[in-house]
């Protein structure tokens, strides 16, 4: 294979180097297009490699515990920042006040696993400029007002960020990433430039606007594909993010019959964020100004809210999680050409919350199947740091769909591995000429015959990465 200018010019058995030509010996090893994340909050990611990982607390004292033991070693004065906690099936609630007595004056922020909702200490409300709480109450600040205290937090004192930047961009590259869409809430079109620049080169980046900067990023003519000033071909204008409803851990997501137990008492059937009229607007406005839209819609509601305003609009884009959805809307996606925008290791994560959150209805959870029939296309992504950003992982939930010794959880949606893997190559498809320059080398055969879906799973999860290469440049090389 020959690589010039950054594109595949050439596939044969056999190539001669050209004089001064670099040649990267794969010694016979598997080249598949270079992989794509489509859904990251890539600045969220890297922090999380400074942070306390409560991923393991199986209730609020465990929770406390992690807290407490952690600010034995903490540096007075610091913001402790925690991430990981999933509270829909823990025995005991959190609360304000079990969380004051063990911060004290330490601010602590401690982000739920599925960055939709943070139990915060009252020093960490005051310096995030949030309203105090009653220490009677469960502590925890929910979607739109815990959206803006989480843009607030990479300002606080803490771990290097380009530190983070450099391991979450060096350990995309070893898993065979070569591009991520970037959802991440920042001014991602204008710090995205300015990080390549500093030699955080080792990904494409598509950069997602929220609605609170979609004016100033028309304003500057930006269109999503465009290329950004400065962005060394790497940085490219992505699309409108929208959050329309809440997340399933959190019990938000909008969904048409009510929770058992809802996770905010004034909403039974969850929270539809940006409503009908909203939406219609904000996704006209995209199509008028030649940006495409991921709309994030994660329950069935707010999934048919979405499709409608996507056929009321004519705008084009993708559905951003879709966990729950009928055949029906299915369908409707696939007239409409919305893409399904899925993150399939949620589901390793959801399993049992939604069996009692959603029981009845989840034979409709994470559909892969159902859309994959339907013709609506997928894209692989893991809402990182909601899961872990790597699209190995990704690729086998989707074909065995368990990670434990259970049996597989609604084996009607498994997908085969030739569709987990084209999910997970932004529609590049076979290498060839014309193709990106962008390659990923392997140790072991992907499609390879495997007995069952867990032997499948498990080759998946383990796929040794040799080298990745980036428009003809290596950026991993574990040969």
């Amino acid at each position: 294979m020959r690589i010039a200018g950054g594109v595949v010019t050439a596939v044969a058995p056999r190539l001669d180097p050209r004089p001064d030509e670099p040649v990267l010996d794969a010694a016979g090893r598997w080249a598949a297009p270079g992989l794509w994340d489509r859904h990251v909050h890539l600045g969220q990611w890297a922090g999380t490699f400074g942070r306390l990982d409560l991923s393991t607390a199986d209730s609020a004292a465990a929770v406390l515990d992690l807290v407490r033991a952690r600010l034995a070693g903490h540096p007075p004065g610091r913001p402790l920042l925690g991430f990981g906690f999933r509270d829909a099936l823990w025995p005991d609630a959190p609360t304000l006040g079990a969380l004051d007595a063990v911060a004290g004056a330490t601010p602590v922020v401690l982000s739920s696993g599925d960055v939709h909702s943070g139990w915060l200490s009252s020093a960490a409300r005051a310096l995030l400029g949030l309203p105090a709480g009653a220490p009677g109450d469960d502590g925890l600040v929910r979607e739109g007002p815990w959206f803006a205290a989480l843009a607030r937090v990479p300002s606080l004192p803490g771990a290097d960020a380009a530190a983070g930047y450099r391991q979450a961009l060096a350990e995309a590259a070893a898993r065979g990433v070569v591009g991520v869409v970037d959802v991440e809430f920042a001014a991602n079109e204008r710090e995205w430039p300015e990080r390549i620049g500093q030699g955080l080169d080792l990904l494409r980046v598509r950069a997602g606007v929220y609605p609170d900067r979609l004016e100033a990023v028309l304003a500057a003519g930006l269109r999503t594909g465009d290329p950004l000033p400065g962005g060394a071909g790497l940085a490219t204008m992505g699309p409108l993010k929208i959050i329309s409803d809440g997340a399933l851990n959190t019990r938000t997501a909008h969904c048409r019959d009510a929770y058992p137990v809802p996770g905010d008492a004034g909403h039974p059937h969850g929270v539809q964020s940006v409503g009908p009229d909203e939406l219609a607007r904000l996704l006209r406005r995209a199509r008028t100004g030649g940006l495409t839209v991921a709309l994030h819609a994660i329950g069935d509601a707010a999934v048919g809210l979405a499709l409608d305003a996507f056929a009321a609009t004519g705008a084009r884009g993708s559905i951003e999680h879709a966990q729950l959805l009928t055949a029906a809307d299915a369908a409707r996606m696939a007239r409409l050409g919305v893409v399904a925008s899925v993150q399939p290791a949620h589901l390793l994560d959801d399993r049992d919350v939604a069996e009692r959150v959603w029981a009845g209805r989840t034979g409709d959870a994470f559909p892969f199947r159902t859309l994959l029939d339907a013709g609506v296309p997928l894209a692989f992504g893991s809402d990182a740091p909601v899961a872990p950003l790597d699209p190995w992982l990704a690729m086998a939930a989707a074909v065995h769909r368990s990670a434990d010794e259970r049996a597989p959880w609604h084996p009607e949606q498994q997908l085969g591995v030739a569709e987990a893997l084209a999910a997970s190559t932004d529609g590049q498809g076979t290498l060839g000429a014309g193709s990106r320059g962008d390659v990923v080398l392997l140790d072991a055969d992907p499609l390879a015959p495997a007995a069952t879906t867990a032997e499948a799973a498990a080759r998946l999860r383990a796929m040794p990465v040799a080298a990745t290469v980036l428009g003809g440049r290596v950026t991993h090389d574990a040969r």
